[in-house]
C-alpha cells in the first residue's frame, strides 16, 4: 500500500557511469549561521520579504535539536526553502562596517533576486525607509544591485537581473563590467543597458 513500509529489499537500480561531473541546476538553498534567531527573522523577513515556511521540533530519535527555521521567496512557483537560518552561540562579532573588498568573513556576500525592475526599485526604496544601511550601489553587466548586510556580517545583494539579450553573448564581459553610483543616485536606474562590454 502507498505510503507504508514493505519488507522486500530494495532494487538494485542500474545507474550510468560517467567520465565527468553532472552539471547541476543551481543552488538548491543556503543555511546561515546567525546569532540571535529573532534579530535575523526580522532581517530576512520583514526587511527582504522571505516567507517563513516551517521550523525544526525537538527530536527525540538521537539526531541533536537545533533552533532552526527555513524560509521561502518563491513568488509565482512551488519551492520547500531558499533560506535557513540555525541560533548558534559563540559566532564571532560582525566587523563594524562590511566590505566586499577587505572583509575577512567567509562568505562574501549572498545575491537576492528581485522579480522585475519595479519591484526592485519598490524594495530599495522600502529598506532605505526603514533606515537600512546601503553600502554600494552598482550597475553590473547582467544586474543592477545595491548591496547591504545582515547584522550577521553577512554581506548580500538586493538586485534585479537583466534581460537575457544584454548579457548573454559576453557573460565575462558582463561579470568584470561595473559602474558604481553614488549614494544620492540610489533610485536613479538608466534602462539604457550597455550590451558591448569591449567599450566599456
Amino acid at each position: 500500500m502507498s505510503g507504508q513500509a514493505c519488507d522486500a529489499p530494495p532494487m538494485t537500480e542500474q545507474i550510468p557511469r560517467r567520465s565527468t561531473a553532472v552539471t547541476p541546476r543551481g543552488v538548491n538553498h543556503l543555511v546561515l549561521n546567525v546569532r540571535d534567531i529573532e534579530e535575523s527573522h526580522h532581517f530576512w523577513s520583514d526587511l527582504l520579504g522571505f516567507q517563513q515556511v516551517g521550523e525544526l521540533h525537538p527530536r527525540s530519535d538521537g539526531i541533536p535539536s537545533m533552533t532552526m527555521r527555513f524560509y521561502s521567496g518563491v513568488v509565482d512557483d512551488v519551492n520547500h526553502h531558499d533560506i535557513a537560518l540555525v541560533e548558534r552561540e559563540g559566532l564571532p562579532k560582525p566587523p563594524d562596517e562590511w566590505s566586499m573588498f577587505d572583509g575577512v568573513s567567509a562568505i562574501n556576500h549572498i545575491a537576492i533576486t528581485y522579480p522585475d525592475r519595479a519591484s526592485w526599485l519598490e524594495q530599495v526604496q522600502f529598506l532605505k525607509e526603514q533606515g537600512v544601511k546601503m553600502n554600494l550601489r552598482v550597475n553590473h553587466g547582467m544586474t543592477h544591485s545595491v548591496y547591504i548586510n545582515d547584522p550577521n556580517g553577512y554581506g548580500v545583494e538586493v538586485l534585479y537581473d537583466l534581460p537575457e539579450e544584454v548579457w548573454m553573448n559576453d557573460i565575462d564581459g558582463a561579470l568584470n563590467y561595473a559602474q558604481v553610483l553614488p549614494e544620492e543616485q540610489l533610485l536613479v536606474d538608466d534602462t539604457n543597458y550597455l550590451t558591448d562590454f569591449t567599450k566599456a
